[in-house]
């Protein structure tokens, strides 16, 4: 009986063990997977920018990645995304804020069928991540997210295009390192026709009930990334990243 005791405990003490090694190795492991499926989304981004924009385009092979590619319709796109961006500036302060959730577009309608907009990259914190369309929680569990509403990343005047990530996600890091930002750090953003180079301006923490920073600013081209951060009373206030092209 002893023995069959003492197998039992160590059968016990054992899956104890293996249960906290995977505990502990479950968030870096998680978030390196995580950085992994970041980069191949971002990897397979570059491929179709390249081959919709190579105007000596080889022909594509049936069933394979350039085949899909060639199917996004970038001078579509485009045009949208600008019309939507001027549709904005008559309207700000208009919407209730679950306006944010929305698709600001839908990129099916041009030949994405992937949901990704664009990627915005931002060197001095090591973060790349895809952006999709629609602040919500199904899009910001795995990756940046467009805030509709606000402008789309289109190099232009009058815009401000607003990203929202994650802080504290379980298993992935997104927007955790922002905080680590400075005045004139450069960000990136790329879409299916050019990539936005923007400078930090400014860092600041505003309420969950504060919208102004959002909002377009005439004659300039701004990028306000958003997330959370504690406001040491049981709730969220939120931590911006204001940038601007001067371009």
């Amino acid at each position: 009986m002893n023995k069959i005791l003492k197998r039992i405990l160590i059968i016990f003490a054992s899956l104890l063990l293996i249960t906290g090694i995977a505990l502990v190795l479950y968030q870096p492991v998680s978030v390196e997977l995580g950085k992994m499926e970041a980069k191949s989304i971002i990897e397979e981004f570059d491929k179709t920018y390249k081959a919709v924009n190579n105007k000596k385009k080889s022909k594509p092979k049936p069933n394979g990645s350039a085949s899909s590619a060639m199917n996004v319709d970038v001078k579509a796109l485009k045009k949208a995304s600008v019309k939507y961006n001027k549709s904005l500036l008559d309207n700000q302060g208009t919407v209730d804020t679950s306006d944010y959730t929305k698709a600001a577009l839908n990129l099916g309608k041009y030949g994405v069928t992937n949901g990704v907009f664009g990627y915005i990259s931002a060197p001095a914190i090591n973060m790349s991540l895809p952006i999709y369309l629609g602040a919500n929680n199904s899009l910001m569990s795995i990756g940046a997210a467009h805030m509709c509403n606000t402008s789309l990343p289109v190099n232009m005047d009058d815009t401000n295009c607003c990203i929202a990530g994650h802080t504290g996600y379980r298993g992935r890091v997104f927007f955790d390192n922002l905080r680590q930002m400075s005045v004139g750090d450069e960000i990136k953003v790329k879409n299916y026709w050019q990539t936005v180079k923007y400078t930090v301006i400014d860092t600041k923490i505003i309420t969950d009930k504060q919208s102004e920073d959002f909002y377009i600013k005439k004659g300039k081209k701004l990028l306000t990334l958003m997330t959370c951060v504690s406001n040491n009373k049981g709730g969220f206030d939120r931590f911006l990243v204001i940038c601007e092209n001067k371009h």
